[in-house]
């Protein structure tokens, strides 16, 4: 490959869809002359192995084991993966190579891995396969994946919700089955669910799988920087408000900290008002400190995502990405700087009016607020379990 030949485009195609997964490289080996999956089953990974199979539109092409490596699967994924890629494009006449992830990993896993790499590999594309009457299912779903034969290893701890909501909002791509196997009772996906898909991936390229141009739109392009900060919380490209087919994305902003005890006291409220929410906050007992809120299937996710930039001094700005710098400047507050309380919530007949009530008792009152960041720090720290747990 250094000898002028050009590199070998890769796609990234991901979802715990399978029965789509599957629908969708298939129409990209037969859409795509010269194209290839490559698939890593990690259904065996309890018995110490990860099976490979490589494939065309023709059929299957080979097939191996991965050894588990510190066993974890995922790692055997990626120690395996960029080899086999590599062999693929030095074997030339390859015009695309298809990496069709398995259910539950998630893509933002894997894209820098093959990123990184450079020569001979080009990442060119990265979609989530999804049958839209499966959306709110999957997002409602609490079980953990290790109860239903999909954890990647044995020390997994997602869920079912949290991994599909991820594998959603990472990709520039969604290819959307349309003749899938619906929701439950088999039936399909109605203007609701297209709504919900919709308001959930702002910044994706939806792409009908049929329709032939899925293998196209994945050798468009694909920034792993810019996929980062797209899902990072402190510069997150989160769901614009709106209101349609009977969904309802509602967007909060405030200034004001909230107050440790009434936050954490309403969290199960919050948590189970919305199929999805995400953002980021700040505690009055922690006011230096951004934290990320991430929701789905009835669990939520609460964790340290860094200082604020407010909180940083001058040097240190130079090694925060521009990308951050620049949204928090779009908000900078003269007195708080980017703190703030910037929250999504995303659920088909949300409540909007509770849902605003219930988020604004929790800032701190006038009273409070008045009282200063001295007295702020001394209000009971009662996050400590979730964001400092003994371990």
């Amino acid at each position: 490959m250094s000898g002028g030949r050009a590199r070998l485009p890769v796609a990234i195609v991901a979802g715990l869809h399978a029965d789509a997964r599957r629908a969708a490289v298939d129409e990209i080996l037969r859409t795509v002359p010269g194209s290839v999956a490559l698939h890593h089953d990690l259904t065996s990974a309890v018995d110490g192995s990860v099976r490979r199979t490589v494939r065309d539109a023709g059929g299957l092409l080979g097939s191996g084991d991965a050894p588990l490596v510190n066993d974890c699967a995922c790692c055997a994924l990626r120690e395996d993966l960029v080899p086999e890629l590599t062999r693929l494009a030095e074997a030339g006449g390859h015009r695309l190579a298809v990496v069709e992830l398995w259910d539950s990993v998630e893509p933002h896993g894997m894209a820098p891995v093959i990123a990184s790499e450079g020569a001979p590999l080009a990442l060119t594309g990265v979609a989530t396969v999804v049958d839209p009457a499966l959306v709110l299912p999957y997002l409602a779903n609490g079980d953990d994946l290790a109860d239903v034969g999909l954890a990647a290893a044995p020390a997994d701890r997602r869920t079912i919700a949290d991994t599909f909501a991820r594998q959603l909002e990472y990709p520039t791509v969604i290819a959307v089955v349309e003749d899938g196997p619906g929701g439950e009772g088999g039936e399909a996906a109605d203007e609701g669910d297209h709504a919900l898909l919709a308001q959930l991936t702002p910044g994706a390229r939806k792409v009908p799988v049929g329709g032939g141009a899925l293998g196209a739109a994945l050798l468009a392009g694909f920034d792993v920087q810019a996929a980062a900060t797209r899902v990072h919380p402190a510069c997150a490209l989160l769901p614009q408000e709106c209101d349609e087919h009977g969904v309802s994305t509602v967007v909060w902003r405030r200034e004001r900290p909230f107050h440790p005890q009434r936050l954490y006291a309403a969290l199960e409220d919050l948590t189970c008002t919305a199929a999805r929410s995400r953002g980021r906050f700040w505690l009055a007992d922690r006011p230096d400190t951004l934290l990320s809120w991430d929701a789905a299937g009835g669990a939520l996710c609460v964790e340290s995502a860094g200082p604020w930039l407010a909180a940083l001094p001058d040097a240190a700005w130079e090694m925060v990405p521009a990308e951050r710098r620049v949204a928090a400047s779009v908000d900078w507050h003269p007195e708080h700087g980017d703190r703030g309380q910037y929250l999504t919530f995303t659920a088909p007949g949300l409540d909007r009016d509770g849902l605003l009530t219930l988020l604004d008792s929790c800032l701190l009152t006038d009273d409070e607020y008045a009282a200063g960041r001295s007295r702020w720090e001394q209000l009971p720290h009662v996050f400590d379990e979730l964001l400092d747990p003994v371990l």
